[in-house]
C-alpha cells in the first residue's frame, strides 16, 4: 500500500508545515476563525471544497477576505469530500474539505472512509456545536470524532482557540507523511468565535509519530539476492509507489532486472502500460497474464501494495510457489494477509533506490537472473489471451469501444476519473496510462458517485489539463449535482455517461450467478416501456438534466457518430460537457475471477478457461 514520507505526488510536492517553538512573525490578535484561515494559508492550502452552516459559519466570514484560499461551494458535502480527494490524487497536495456540524459532518463520512482505504492525504474541517452544548444532543450535534475514529488516520477536537495553528499544522503533517490518509479537525463554534492570538510557525507535539522511511540495508540485500536467484519473479506494484513519487525509480529497477511488472487498480500509471515489461493489472478483473504470472511466480516483490482480496482471490490459494518480498511504509500491512519472507519497512522511493544499487552489486558479482523461459510463458499468454471485446450484433455501441476511443482521442496529459462498476474496469483496461496522476478512482471502498466530484477536484487543482470523468448511469445519478458547481465555478470537466440503463456490474453478477433474475437493477424505462416512460423519453433524460445545470450536453447512440461526438466534447473548454453514450446493456467485464474463488479459476471470457499448457520451467 502507500509508501511515502510525504505525499509528494508525481510533480507537485505539498508544502510541509514548518515546525519550531518560536516565530519572528508578530503575534496577531484574531478570532479563532481568523486563526483557522491564516493557518490554512500558511500550510499552503489553496482550495477548500465545502458548504457553510451554523456551526462552521464563523470560519466563512474571514475566508471571504483571503486572497490565498479559494473556496468552492459544492452542492453536497459528499461532493466536497470526493472533490478534495480528486484534488489530492491529481496534484499530490493535501485535499481540504469543510462542513458544518451534524448532517454536514456525517455527509463527509463516505469520502473520508474512501480516502482512508486509498491512503489519500485529506484534511476535513468540521464545525461543532458550542463547547457547553457538547453531549446534550443539541441541534445538529454529532460526535464526528467518534464516528470517524475508525476511518481517519487521526482526528482532533479543538478545545482552545490558541491551539488552532498547531492543530492545523499537525493535521497537514500527519495527512501527508508516512502512509498518507485523512485527518479530521472538529472545532466548536465558540472556539471559532473566541478571541486569541496567531503566530506562525507553531510548535508541533506529536510524540510517537515517527514514520520509518529508510529501509534496513540487510533486508534490501536479501531482496536483491532473491531477485537475481529467482526464475519467475514479478514486481507487484501498488498505489504506494505513486504516493511516494517513485515511478522513475520503479522503471529503473524493472529495466535493470528485466522482471515483469503488474500494476494494481490504484497504481495504474506508476509504470507505463505500453512498456514491454508491463503485463497488465492483476485481480478479479485483471488481465489473464497478470493474474497467472502472480499465481505461477516463484518470487513476488510487492511494492506499496497490500495483498487485498481483489488481487489475491481466495487467499490460501494465492501464489502458492512464491517467496514474498513485501515493502511498505506501513508496518501493519506487512504480514497482514500474506507472510513475508523479506519484510521491508520504508518509503517506496528509498526502497527502490536502494534496491537498484543492491541489484547492481549482485550483477557486478556475476549474479544475474535468467528469466528467458519465464518470458516465453508470459509472452505466450499475452498473445493467446489479450484484452478484447465483441461488437454488439445489433449495431449498437460497445461500451469498451466508447471508452477506448475517449482514451485515444484525449489530449496529451488528460486525467481520467472513473466511477465504480463495469465502466471502471473497462476504463482501467482500454485506456493506456503511461504517466502518473492520470488515473483517479475509488479502489478500496468502491464508492459509487466518486467520478464527477473527483474530476471536479482534479480540474480545480490542474486547470490546464483536460479531465474526463468516465461514469455509469448509476454512479452519475448519485452526485451529478456537482455539475452545477462546475458550471458556476469555471471548472470545465467532461463527463462520459456509459449508459446501459442498469446497475451494470450487479446485473453481470445476476447474469452469471443468479440465473438472470434481474432484481432491482434496471435504472430507467427502455424503448419497450415507452408508454410508461412518456413516449420514449428516458427517465431521467441526461441531456436535459445536464443542460439544466449549465453544461453542454450531447447524446451518442451509433458507432458512426462516436469519434465526431468525442472530438466535439474535447473542443469545448469553457463549460462542462456531458455526453450520454447509449451502450448495449449485456456487455460484460472479462477476464473475471469469481468472488471467493482461486485465481487459478480465472476466465478469459464467459465459460472460457485458459489452457496454459506446460510451462517452460516444468
Amino acid at each position: 500500500m502507500p509508501m511515502t514520507e510525504q505525499a509528494t505526488g508525481a510533480h507537485h510536492p505539498q508544502p510541509r508545515p514548518r515546525t519550531g517553538g518560536s516565530s519572528t512573525a508578530p503575534v496577531e490578535h484574531v478570532t479563532g476563525a481568523q486563526s483557522l484561515i491564516r493557518s490554512l494559508e500558511e500550510v499552503g492550502a489553496d482550495t477548500v471544497f465545502g458548504i457553510p452552516g451554523g456551526a462552521i459559519l464563523p470560519a466563512y466570514d474571514p475566508m471571504m477576505d483571503s486572497t490565498r484560499v479559494r473556496h468552492v461551494l459544492v452542492r453536497h458535502e459528499q461532493g466536497a469530500g470526493h472533490a478534495a480527494t480528486g484534488y489530492a490524487q491529481a496534484t499530490g497536495k493535501v485535499g481540504v474539505c469543510m462542513a458544518t456540524s451534524g448532517p454536514g459532518a456525517t455527509n463527509l463520512v463516505t469520502p473520508i472512509a474512501d480516502a482512508n482505504m486509498d491512503s489519500v492525504p485529506l484534511v476535513a474541517i468540521t464545525g461543532q456545536v458550542a463547547s457547553a452544548a457538547i453531549g446534550t444532543d443539541a441541534f445538529q450535534e454529532a460526535d464526528i470524532c467518534g464516528i470517524t475514529m475508525p476511518i481517519t488516520k487521526h482526528n482532533f477536537l479543538v478545545t482552545d482557540a490558541k491551539d488552532i495553528p498547531r492543530t492545523i499544522a499537525e493535521a497537514f503533517h500527519i495527512a501527508s507523511t508516512g502512509r498518507p490518509g485523512p485527518v479530521l479537525v472538529d472545532i466548536p463554534k465558540d472556539i471559532l468565535q473566541a478571541r486569541t492570538t496567531f503566530s506562525w510557525p507553531p510548535a508541533q507535539d506529536l510524540p510517537g509519530y515517527r514514520p520509518v522511511t529508510k529501509p534496513h540495508a540487510k533486508q534490501i540485500r536479501e531482496a536483491a539476492k532473491l531477485i537475481t536467484q529467482s526464475r519467475r519473479p514479478v514486481l507487484y506494484v501498488g498505489g504506494g509507489v505513486l504516493k511516494a513519487g517513485a515511478t522513475a525509480e520503479l522503471k529503473v529497477l524493472a529495466e535493470l532486472t528485466g522482471a515483469p511488472v503488474t500494476t494494481t487498480l490504484m497504481a495504474l500509471g506508476a509504470f507505463p502500460d505500453s512498456h514491454p515489461l508491463h503485463v497488465g493489472m492483476p485481480g478479479m478483473h485483471g488481465s489473464v497474464t497478470a493474474v497467472t504470472a502472480l499465481q505461477k511466480a516463484d518470487l513476488i516483490v510487492a511494492l506499496g501494495a497490500r495483498f487485498d482480496d481483489r488481487v489475491t482471490g481466495k487467499l490460501d490459494s494465492f501464489a502458492p510457489y512464491a517467496k514474498i518480498v513485501h515493502a511498505d511504509i506501513d508496518p501493519a500491512e506487512i504480514g497482514k494477509n500474506r507472510a513475508a519472507d523479506v519484510p521491508i519497512v520504508g518509503d517506496a522511493r528509498e526502497v527502490l533506490a536502494d534496491l537498484v544499487q543492491a541489484v547492481q552489486a549482485e550483477h557486478t558479482d556475476g549474479h544475474v537472473g535468467d528469466y528467458t523461459a519465464w518470458w516465453k510463458d508470459l509472452n505466450r499468454w499475452r498473445e493467446t489471451y489479450p484484452l478484447g471485446y465483441d461488437q454488439p450484433a445489433d449495431g449498437s455501441l460497445a461500451p469498451q469501444h466508447v471508452i477506448q476511443r475517449i482514451g485515444e482521442l484525449a489530449p496529451e496529459g488528460t486525467v481520467f476519473a472513473a466511477g465504480v462498476g463495469q465502466h471502471q474496469m473497462w476504463a482501467a483496461h482500454f485506456i493506456t496510462y503511461d504517466k502518473p496522476a492520470t488515473w483517479l478512482n475509488s479502489g478500496g471502498a468502491g464508492t459509487m458517485g466518486y467520478a464527477v466530484p473527483a474530476a471536479m477536484g482534479a480540474k480545480a487543482g490542474q486547470p490546464d489539463r483536460t479531465v474526463w470523468a468516465i461514469d455509469g448511469d448509476g454512479c452519475f445519478q448519485m452526485t451529478n449535482q456537482e455539475l452545477t458547481t462546475c458550471a458556476l465555478n469555471n471548472i470545465p470537466i467532461k463527463v462520459a455517461i456509459i449508459n446501459n440503463g442498469a446497475l451494470g456490474m450487479v446485473r453481470q453478477w445476476q447474469t452469471l450467478f443468479y440465473n438472470q433474475r434481474y432484481s432491482n437493477t434496471v435504472l430507467h424505462a427502455g424503448q419497450e416501456q415507452a408508454g410508461a416512460a412518456g413516449n420514449g423519453t428516458r427517465v431521467p433524460d441526461f441531456v436535459k438534466l445536464a443542460e439544466a445545470m449549465g453544461c453542454v450536453a450531447m447524446r451518442c447512440e451509433s458507432p458512426d457518430e462516436l469519434d465526431a461526438v468525442i472530438a466535439k466534447a474535447n473542443a469545448i473548454n469553457d463549460r462542462p460537457v456531458v455526453v450520454d453514450f447509449i451502450v448495449h446493456e449485456d456487455a460484460q467485464v472479462w477476464p473475471m475471477v469469481a468472488a471467493g474463488t482461486s485465481n487459478d479459476t480465472v476466465m478469459a471470457a464467459r465459460g472460457v478457461r485458459p489452457d496454459f499448457g506446460d510451462s517452460e520451467d516444468d
